[in-house]
């Protein structure tokens, strides 16, 4: 029996009411299920359907937009896992002591939280300086029943900088979920193919159909065992609201990764140290960023 590992992509139109949002969420995770999903994967923020304030005078009114763990909105996710017996990826404007986070919570089928992450690479130029980034990847192991699969998370802006697929790889990722915000360009979907390929991860991302849609599945073998080359895009979707399916054999995977070169085989991690430094450069000062 082959050990396949089913991810639905939820590529649905955004709404700005959580009322809204949530009765449209179950519906869809319900919808997953039926087309045989291990877990359902919203686009980034779907609380509130990606909504940023204009400016300061509407700060406040947002905020209050933003919700803890503990809310009942979250909570119903978290019933519904139990209830399919289905793993939920949902996102969320997570409310803090401070400014809110981007976050996503992974509930597992029975209802677990198998990890938070909160947005690191906020996107501090625009109107995600109103967001306070988060402080950490997390990998945690999921639960499917016939298998355990180890899973990260990035969101949106994350996927533009390497180190952030690279650190969940090194933490044990073998699938990353992206939820996402924003048009997919050719080069933003070329990017997660070679996120995909250099840290030998299955990658999934999920974008708002009223983003431009483009939601797309990436595989980490690029070649089989006579080193022919294959394709790694496993699906790249449309532009209209629709929930798919997409397939990863963690047999095959777990066997590419045991005899080919990348993820983290030949790293020389010695030369790697101006990574972490903080100093910045011209032409890469902006009086914007946060570090």
């Amino acid at each position: 029996m082959k050990n396949i590992f089913k991810v639905a992509i939820l590529q649905l139109d955004a709404t700005k009411d959580s009322a809204e949002s949530l009765i449209k969420g179950i519906k869809a995770c319900k919808e997953a299920k039926k087309l045989g999903a291990d877990i359902a994967v919203f686009p980034e923020m779907w609380n509130i359907g990606y909504e940023m304030p204009n400016g300061n005078e509407n700060l406040n009114n947002w905020m209050k937009k933003s919700i803890s763990e503990s809310n009942e909105y979250l909570l119903k996710f978290r019933e519904l896992t139990q209830k399919l017996n289905m793993a939920i990826a949902i996102t969320f404007l997570e409310k803090t002591e401070d400014l809110p986070k981007n976050s996503v919570i992974i509930y597992d089928r029975f209802g677990n939280k198998v990890l938070k992450y909160s947005k690191i690479h906020t996107v501090d130029f625009k109107m995600e300086k109103y967001t306070k980034p988060g402080d950490d990847f997390y990998v945690g192991e999921l639960d499917i029943g016939r298998d355990k699969v180890n899973i990260g998370s990035m969101i949106c802006f994350d996927r533009d900088f390497p180190e952030s697929a690279r650190i969940l790889m090194i933490k044990g990722a073998e699938i990353i979920l992206v939820p996402n915000a924003c048009i997919m360009t050719k080069i933003r979907l070329e990017q997660l193919r070679v996120r995909a390929y250099e840290n030998m991860v299955g990658i999934v991302a999920v974008n708002y159909s009223n983003d431009g849609g483009k939601s797309s599945a990436y595989s980490p073998i690029v070649r089989d065992k006579n080193k022919n080359e294959l394709d790694s895009e496993i699906l790249v979707m449309d532009e209209k609201e629709d929930i798919k399916i997409v397939e990863f054999n963690l047999d095959k995977i777990r066997e590419y990764r045991q005899r080919e070169t990348l993820g983290d085989a030949y790293r020389k991690p010695y030369a790697y140290t101006e990574l972490i430094k903080d100093n910045v450069q011209n032409p890469f000062v902006r009086n914007d960023a946060r570090r």
